[in-house]
């Protein structure tokens, strides 16, 4: 086996322990970056909903203000945008290189996308069921987690989905500009040294991860969506 595999990529083979540090470089950027822009973008994607003109909770200043800032970070190209937050980056977690350094800009570049997918999720509620849980009494957190989360699971579970794909592609890219990871290693290890089968296996991982995360992705949307069906017949 291992012959074969020295064989079919040498250069990988050779710089084997440079493979899996990036990685798990590249894991590490995901996971830590995903769970602050799960958090910040679900709290974002509320407020929206919420403080729009209808809203529970209307208020046009919170709401032209989150709007406003969110489709500024959404228009701005993250390649631009890892330049634009070296400083503040620096002064946050003291680099702007490493996987510390890229873990402020994806959050940044990223909220804003999962932000709007999550307000996208929460606009599908029937507003019906809203009126009816207000009416029968409940109060504003209880409509936002009984009706708008609970309601909006399949269209969540698509918007992470979304989201973690395109993370995934924002990891890569900031790997490309010093930030480590798949993008980095294929960059400095395959195109920088002409090592077109280390370049060929880190298109094939990246195109298996996402396979893989969109496969989940489908079949937890489509469960959550049966589930749904039958509470709503029940």
């Amino acid at each position: 086996m291992g012959e074969w595999l020295n064989n079919l990529m040498p250069n990988v083979m050779a710089y084997l322990d440079k493979f899996w540090e990036s990685v798990a470089a590249t894991a590490q950027m995901f996971l830590l970056s995903g769970i602050f822009i799960f958090v910040f973008g679900c709290f974002f994607g509320v407020l929206l909903t919420v403080t729009r003109k209808g809203g529970i909770w209307e208020n046009p200043v919170i709401y032209q203000i989150v709007d406003k800032v969110t489709n500024v970070f959404r228009s701005i190209p993250f390649v631009i945008l890892l330049i634009f937050l070296i400083p503040f980056t620096r002064w946050i977690v003291g680099t702007a290189i490493g996987v510390k350094g890229a873990i402020i800009p994806l959050i940044v570049g990223a909220t804003p996308f999962f932000t709007r997918q999550v307000e996208a999720a929460l606009a599908g509620v029937d507003p019906g069921k809203v009126e009816a849980a207000t009416a029968m009494g409940s109060g504003k957190w209880g409509v936002i987690f009984r009706v708008y989360l609970h309601e909006a699971v399949p269209d969540l579970i698509r918007a992470v989905t979304i989201t973690s794909i395109s993370l995934i592609g924002l990891t890569t890219m900031a790997g490309a500009v010093g930030a480590g990871g798949i993008g980095s290693f294929a960059i400095n290890y395959g195109q920088n040294l002409h090592h077109q089968d280390i370049v060929n296996v880190c298109v094939i991982l990246l195109l298996i991860v996402v396979s893989i995360v969109q496969s989940i992705g489908n079949a937890l949307a489509k469960r959550t969506t049966n589930h749904s069906l039958i509470d709503r017949k029940n």
